[in-house]
């Protein structure tokens, strides 16, 4: 699909490996454009805190549910539509469930789980706009640290650097949307509203195609 130019966006998602900051961006985000937001429910996940302990044998479960819970919400978005605000932002897109399934499940487990994602996504709306947060593995690692879920302490590097590689490899292809690429490792939207205000700014001259977004030295 040939991206198209971005006029007035009703549907902004932010997206990137876990820690890079998706939930904060989006967050702040709603709020300075006065949008709904829709957010991700990780913990409500049952499965998720003994996928860390025993990923091998909680993987496909954990990962079902996910998906579930994603398309749920993904298509409320378009049942909803005429009576949510002109603008919504959220902090993931649907295809992540697929980039989450490569990198936690066995072969046949995956085969099993496309077959069943295949069965039950349909008609779900698109994004105007996407935000593909960037950061190196080490900076993932101390975010995750900061925020202090239990859970999330058992999860080693060599998962995170798997998953940011995939993020990368998909959004190297994507067309689906407008694209705006950030350098998340050297921008802090969340302590400096310098740092968001520069990354608004920037946001809203993307129409069409792919950008990159790197803070300037004087804003950091």
């Amino acid at each position: 699909m040939n991206q198209t130019e971005l006029t007035e966006p009703s549907l902004i998602a932010v997206e990137g490996p876990i820690g890079v900051g998706k939930t904060s961006l989006a967050t702040r985000l709603a709020e300075a454009l006065g949008a709904e937001l829709v957010l991700e429910s990780p913990d409500h996940n049952p499965f998720l805190e003994r996928f860390y302990q025993d990923p091998r044998h909680q993987a496909l479960a954990t990962q079902l549910f996910f998906l579930t819970q994603r398309l749920d919400q993904w298509q409320g978005l378009r049942r909803n539509a005429s009576d949510m605000p002109a603008l919504r932002v959220t902090d993931f897109v649907l295809d992540k469930d697929d980039l989450f399934a490569q990198v936690t499940l066995e072969e046949e487990e995956y085969r099993l789980y496309q077959r069943i994602r295949q069965g039950l996504q349909r008609d779900v709306v698109r994004p105007d706009l996407v935000i593909y947060l960037q950061a190196p593995v080490e900076i993932l690692r101390e975010r995750i640290a900061q925020r202090g879920r239990t859970y999330e302490k058992l999860m080693d590097s060599v998962y995170l650097q798997r998953l940011s590689d995939t993020y990368a490899s998909f959004f190297y292809h994507y067309a689906e949307a407008p694209l705006l690429i950030v350098n998340a490792g050297e921008i802090d939207w969340v302590n400096r509203d310098d740092d968001f205000q520069q990354l608004l700014d920037f946001m809203r001259t993307v129409r069409a195609g792919r950008h990159y977004f790197n803070p300037l030295p004087s804003a950091v």
